[in-house]
C-alpha cells in the first residue's frame, strides 16, 4: 500500500506543480483564463496578481508532498508521512472549497482532490497496517 500512497502523492504534486504554471507563467493567455472561467483578456490583467499568488501556494504544497515522497523512500518514514498528509490533506480540503464553491467547479474539484484524497486513504491505512 505504501507505493500506492507514493503515486497517488505524486500525481497529486505534479497536477499542483501544473496548476502552479498556468496561474502564475501563463495566466495572461487566452488558453489559460478561458480553463477558469475568466471571461475577458481585461479581467485576466486584473486577476492576475491573485493567480500568481495562488499559484505559488500550490506550488508549496507539491513541494511538501515531493519531500514528503523523498523522506519516505530514503527512510525517514515519520518526516515524510508528516508532510504527505499535510500536503496531500490541504489540497484535499481546498478541493472541497472549490467544490462548494458552485456546481460549475465539481469537474475540477474532482480533479483536483481524488489524488490526494487517495495519498491519504491510502497512506493512513498503510501506516496502520505497517
Amino acid at each position: 500500500m505504501i507505493p500506492a500512497s507514493l503515486v497517488f502523492a505524486l500525481v497529486a504534486a505534479l497536477l499542483h506543480v501544473y496548476i502552479f504554471t498556468m496561474e502564475s507563467l501563463t495566466w495572461a493567455r487566452p488558453a489559460t483564463w478561458k480553463r477558469f472561467g475568466v471571461a475577458s483578456q481585461a479581467d485576466a490583467e486584473t486577476t492576475k496578481p491573485l493567480a500568481y499568488n495562488q499559484g505559488f501556494y500550490n506550488l508549496f504544497l507539491a513541494l511538501g508532498a515531493f519531500a514528503g515522497i523523498a523522506a519516505v523512500l530514503f527512510g525517514q518514514p515519520r518526516v515524510g508521512w508528516t508532510l504527505i498528509f499535510s500536503s496531500c490533506g490541504s489540497m484535499f480540503l481546498a478541493s472541497a472549497v472549490l467544490a462548494l464553491s458552485g456546481r460549475k467547479y465539481l469537474r475540477a474539484a474532482a480533479t483536483q482532490g481524488t489524488a490526494p484524497l487517495l495519498a491519504v486513504v491510502v497512506g493512513v491505512l498503510a501506516v496502520l497496517a505497517g
